[in-house]
């Protein structure tokens, strides 16, 4: 598929998706949103990519929101639509198997918030800003902020932000556990690069074992959560990688991990 909105480049098992529509502070329209779907497809299927990386074009957004032109005079099922292809979008990245970084270079409100929230790491420059304004314009999130949110900062803080539509700056999102860290804003895209280039040398079986424990063992019991932490573990003992790992950490040198 050829990309009108976004970049996509593969570099040494890290694909960065880059959102470039800088007239419109990148917000996303349905356009957009297909050809993020169809990348994080192609970052899901090809082997070769181990770590995924999505960011925004220049420094004063990441995603500005939905491109509320081409919402307002939408219909419930056409909105319905939209919505659900942004959930399944989103669910794919966050469910894929390869970890996902987003490195968040300015503005990221309302759907941009969500996509990051989506994604495993949050890296934010020092000019970023998170929000869900949706509220303010007679709508509530509708990509996974009412659900995400909450679980990743706590219900208080995500009611805070959601029911007020109020912005927060990279500094807060990291105090309350929405940005893992920030960066001088020359430097968030290096670093993400840094992590992700270091993820990509791991074994990627048990990185998508332990996402699937901590994804799906989330919202259960902690003996079933425990349970199925105990069989993905056990899993990890058919590669070929465990083995390649236990014997370097033995032989005291270097593993070099090949994907099997």
């Amino acid at each position: 598929m050829k990309y009108k909105n976004l970049f996509f480049d593969m570099d040494h098992g890290v694909a960065t998706i880059t959102f470039n529509r800088p007239g419109a502070l990148n917000a996303m329209n349905s356009e957009t949103m297909r050809e993020l779907s169809d990348a994080v497809k192609t970052c899901r299927d090809d082997v070769k990519i181990r770590a995924v990386i999505i960011t925004g074009s220049g420094e004063k957004a990441f995603v500005a929101g939905a491109d509320i032109r081409e919402m307002e005079n939408q219909k419930p099922a056409m909105a319905l639509e939209f919505v659900e292809m942004g959930h399944d979008t989103l669910r794919m990245i966050e469910i894929m198997s390869k970890p996902s970084i987003a490195a968040v270079n300015g503005l990221a409100l309302g759907g941009g918030t969500e996509i990051a929230l989506a994604c495993d790491v949050r890296f934010a420059a020092e000019n970023a800003r998170f929000g869900q304004p949706e509220i303010l314009i007679g709508l509530i999130p509708g990509w996974g902020g009412t659900q995400r949110l909450p679980r990743i900062v706590g219900m208080g803080r995500a009611k805070e932000l959601i029911l007020g539509g109020e912005q927060i700056d990279a500094k807060r999102a990291c105090e309350i556990g929405l940005v893992n860290r920030v960066f001088p804003v020359e430097n968030l895209l290096s670093e993400a690069v840094k992590f992700a280039g270091k993820i990509a040398k791991l074994p990627p079986f048990a990185l998508k074992m332990a996402k699937h424990a901590m994804n799906y063992g989330y919202d259960i019991s902690m003996d079933s959560a425990i349970r199925l932490e105990m069989e993905c573990c056990a899993q990890c003992f058919s590669t070929k990688d465990q083995k390649e790992g236990m014997r370097a950490f033995l032989e005291k040198r270097k593993p070099l991990y090949t994907g099997q």
